[in-house]
């Protein structure tokens, strides 16, 4: 039975005095929207084909918000559970049928728990899975916790002397990666990134490796923004003076979700040109005209988490140095800290960019 415990890091007794059970755990679990406790559990032994994880670091984004609050899309969630679906560790013990020498290995892995028997998942495309929904931090067992046991075929190993801290971030990486794939980037190319959150300074950092002729970025936050120009941007600018600028990129990356961003992220495009939209708006959000699309002759892609070559590719660009997300990361709590974390998500604070809880 979960029971509620105080944040533990040093192994302090539980409430009632009683030392921690030496093979118990804790767990954030939001119980129903606006409801989480700091339970501790039984730890779990990892079944056939699946591995333990000691998490190191799990990142809290907007979506884990959305958990909290009630607010994302009906489906797409199952309470109770516990958060997390960015997130880096160790493996330390595998089921049968693992092959034992992951043990000890640094690794990251995937969220979606696609079938791989459709025909999606048979020709690569495990995020548009038509077996249904499943993905690890909203409708199973997340990150927001000592240990995390999932299938071990999700694991992506990472080298040896990766950052852990830094790559708790691979998740939106991955998301980043799908979305440039998808673009198709050449060098010489004039290319604008749409927002300047976590996915719109990963995709500055993958786009700057491809060498494009010109790489702006559009946020109404200014002074977030202009991080992107140690990350290899050549300007920035808020959206009204972005307006000038309307019909001249190649391909345009739009990362942010606003409710305008979609619709705005397509004026940007020259005609013939490419758009990929990565974030999620919410009901209402302004659409794009269809009269543009027809006669500007746009090439539209949408991206909703990563498939498996995406994280392969995201893996890649990591261990080459090609990504740096340590610079994206501006405060880290322990577990019971989940709420100010969240909050600190929701603020709007410019000066808060990646979010990190530290088992």
């Amino acid at each position: 039975m979960n029971t509620p415990v105080q944040d533990q890091e040093s192994g302090p007794p539980a409430p009632d005095g009683a030392p921690r059970a030496a093979r118990a755990d804790r767990a954030v679990v939001v119980e129903r929207p606006g409801v989480h406790r700091l339970v501790e559990v039984e730890r779990a032994e990892p079944g056939p084909g699946e591995a333990r994880v000691a998490v190191y670091a799990a990142g809290v984004c907007a979506s884990d918000r959305e958990v909290y609050a009630g607010t994302r899309a009906e489906g797409y969630v199952r309470y109770p559970v516990v958060p997390g679906h960015e997130w880096s560790g160790t493996v330390e013990a595998v089921g049968p049928g693992v092959d034992a020498a992951l043990v000890g290995r640094k690794v990251v892995g995937e969220g979606f728990r696609a079938c791989l028997v459709c025909d999606r998942c048979r020709e690569g495309a495990t995020s548009l899975c038509g077996g249904g929904y499943e993905e690890t931090g909203f409708t199973r067992p997340g990150a927001f916790a000592d240990r995390l046991v999932l299938p071990a075929r999700l694991l992506h190993v990472l080298d040896d002397r990766a950052d852990l801290r830094s790559a708790a971030l691979l998740e939106p990486a991955a998301v980043v990666a799908a979305a440039v794939s998808a673009g198709e980037p050449r060098p010489g190319e004039r290319v604008a990134v749409v927002g300047a959150g976590t996915l719109g300074l990963l995709a500055v950092q993958l786009l700057a490796a491809v060498s494009p002729a010109e790489l702006l970025v559009v946020d109404p936050r200014v002074r977030r923004a202009e991080r992107a120009l140690s990350m290899g941007a050549g300007e920035v600018r808020d959206p009204s003076g972005a307006e000038e600028l309307r019909g001249r990129y190649d391909l345009v990356v739009e990362t942010a979700g606003a409710p305008t961003t979609a619709h705005d992220s397509c004026l940007l495009a020259r005609r013939g040109g490419r758009v990929v939209l990565t974030g999620l708006p919410e009901p209402g959000a302004r659409g794009i005209d269809p009269v543009l699309l027809t006669v500007g002759q746009l090439t539209v892609r949408s991206v909703f988490g990563a498939p498996s070559a995406a994280w392969a590719h995201a893996v890649r660009a990591f261990d080459a140095g090609l990504l740096a997300p340590a610079a994206l990361i501006t405060h880290e709590l322990p577990l019971a800290g989940f709420a100010e974390a969240v909050a600190l998500v929701g603020s709007g604070d410019p000066d808060v960019g990646k979010v990190l809880l530290r088992p």
